[in-house]
This record gives C-alpha cells, structure tokens and sequence, in this order.
C-alpha cells in the first residue's frame, strides 16, 4: 500500500490524532498468529485481569470496550437503575461530546452543573444530588468525574476522596471518566490506583487509544458491588469485541510495563513546552494579545487569541475551537508531539500576532 499521507505532519487538536505507538502496534502483531477463542475467552484477556490487578489492587476487573463512549455509557449503564441519574459538570464528555449516547442508549438522566474548570466539588453537585424518593425526579444516584478533566485541570487524591466520601453518604456512587487518567497519573506523580480505588472510585474508564494504543478502553470494576451486568450489556450496548485479544493486547503493552506512564509524560512535557514557550514569547513582546483561560496541568492548552489569528494559524496546524464566542481555543499534545513541532507552531504564533 502506498502512503497517502506525510507523515511528518503532526499538529494540536487531538491526541485522537496520533498513530499508534510501535510497542503496542508489536503487540497486536505479536498477538495475531494462530487461533485464540473469541469474545474474550482467550489468553490476552486473561493476562489484562492480572495486569489490571497489578496496577490497581487485588479483585479488580477490567471488560474491554471499543472506545471512550461505550466504556461510560456501559459502565454507568451498570451503576444504576432505569430511574437513576448522574450528576456531571456540563463540561463532562458525557454531556458535550457523545452524541446523547448516555441518555439514549444508558438510559439514565444526566443532572449538569455550571464549573469554570471542569471540576466538581461537593457544594457542586448538592445542586443536583436532591429528590430522592421524589416519584418526579430522576434519582441522583452516581456522580460522574473526569481525570484529566475536559479543560485539563486535575483533581488531587485528596478532592477525589473527598467526592468519593460525599457521595457515598448520599447513598451515591462515583464514576471516574479516564480517558486521560495516565496523563493525570504522570502529572500528579501518583500510582493510578492512589487517585481511584484507593480514593473511593468506584467504577472507571480507562482509556488507551489518547495514549499510544490503535483502540480499546476498559470499565474497570475497582468496587464489584457498585455495578451489576456488565457481562451482558457490554454485548447488546455493541461493545463485545469478538477479537477481544487484540484490544487487550494493546492494554497490555501499555500497562505490563511504563509505556502508559512514559507516553503520557511525555505528552505532559510538550504541552508544558508549549505553555512555557509562549509565557516567554508574551513576556519579551514577541506574542501579543494571547492569554490563558486555564492553568496547564497535563496534556493540554487552553487560550484565548486575538481575532483572525485562530484561523490563520489553523492553516498550518490542526487545532480546535473551544468557545468560539470568545475566541477560545484548545491545543493537545500526544505521545508522538515532538519539540520541533512545538516550536514551529508557536514561532507561526509569533509571526502572526505580531505582524
């Protein structure tokens, strides 16, 4: 097959964007000889459940998914009743970027709270976590955060028990979305289970394909009595892969060993390149009229440029709008992001605030 794309070309709006990384790609090959038995019974699969045990403590499980929508949405599906809800921040994946997912295909109510950084506090979800027994209301039931969040900002093990503790006393459940959780493991400089299983998650997704892996997600069950029937709705949410040793050999080559945690530190490093080189280009004069809407915690960029200039840069680097309406943007860093990507990207910056 002849290529039909540079490769050489790299740019900042997804970590969705990036190639799979040679390791993992070696582990799909190394996987694929021979037969192994399907739907999940096979060797790969197996070896996830020890793997995932290791990274996050004993009686674990982990049912791999395709993807990031179809881990929420079947594990929340687990965590409640046909009359649940969750409470989310309106940021959440779960409520902008799933198509209505959650609610058309789980079932279940979300209740969104207005947050500046994407992260809930107990005050926060008190404005939803009400009603219960109310046969009007759908009943608040698991609360929904995100690891690394939407606007890249990190919640501490301490503000995650603290949730955790909260909910919990409310007769709630907490679900972690992690599709960034290595990005939030490497920044926060705490093993992954510190910041969950330990700090009172009890269900979470765990996301490969942001951080190196071709496709596949897990739910992970860190408490078994907070989900029930993920064996079946994984199948008929049409999450069951029949293949499933490829999608959990992928887990594996990122997880058996540090490949997870070197991705995503390097992915964290260039995004704080990124922040830090234009910091220098605002303080010397030499990029005018940017400013930052949120600190800089993992893998991503949030700033605000003057008008014009998003579209203009966008001609030579891929990046998405975050609020149009005030000329906010994102910018995301991958595995695969290299130093000169940066600083290309960020003299074009130069060149067009300033000319």
């Amino acid at each position: 097959m002849s290529l039909t794309h540079d490769p050489a070309i790299r740019g900042f709006a997804s970590d969705n964007y990036s190639g799979i990384h040679p390791e993992v790609l070696a582990a799909i090959a190394a996987a694929n000889g021979g037969h192994q038995v399907a739907y999940g019974e096979d060797f790969y699969t197996t070896r996830l459940q020890e793997v995932f045990q290791a990274q996050f403590g004993e009686g674990v499980q982990a049912f791999p998914v395709f993807n990031g929508t179809g881990a929420n949405v079947t594990g929340l599906q687990s965590m409640l009743p046909r009359w649940g809800a969750v409470v989310a921040a309106s940021t959440a994946h779960i409520n902008v970027d799933e198509g209505g997912a959650p609610e058309k295909i789980g079932g279940f109510k979300l209740l969104t709270v207005p947050t500046d950084d994407g992260k809930l506090t107990p005050d926060l979800i008190d404005r939803e976590a009400w009603g219960w027994g109310d046969e009007h209301r759908a009943q608040p039931l698991v609360v929904s955060i995100t690891q690394s969040s939407e606007l890249g900002t990190l919640y501490t093990a301490d503000e995650i028990r603290t949730i955790a503790d909260h909910a919990h006393e409310r007769g709630m459940k907490l679900h972690l979305d992690g599709a960034r959780l290595s990005n939030a493991a490497a920044a926060l400089d705490l093993p992954l289970r510190a910041f969950t299983r330990d700090a009172g998650v009890d269900v979470l997704s765990f996301g490969g394909t942001k951080n190196g892996a071709m496709l596949g997600e897990a739910v992970v069950v860190l408490n078994p009595s907070a989900s029930d029937g993920l064996v079946y709705s994984r199948k008929f949410n049409m999450q069951l892969s029949s293949k499933m040793r490829f999608v959990s050999a992928q887990l594996i080559a990122l997880l058996e060993g540090d490949l997870w945690l070197r991705n995503a530190r390097h992915s964290n490093a260039m995004a704080a390149r990124l922040r830090t080189s234009v910091e220098a280009g605002i303080a010397d004069g030499s990029i005018t009229g940017v400013s930052f809407t949120q600190p800089t915690q993992s893998n991503g960029v949030f700033a605000t440029l003057p008008d014009g200039v998003a579209d203009s840069l966008r001609e030579s680097f891929r990046f998405y709008d975050w609020d149009a309406a005030r000329n906010e943007v994102r910018w995301m860093c991958s595995f695969d992001t290299e130093e000169s990507d940066v600083d290309a990207f960020v003299a074009e910056l130069s060149r067009l605030t300033t000319a």
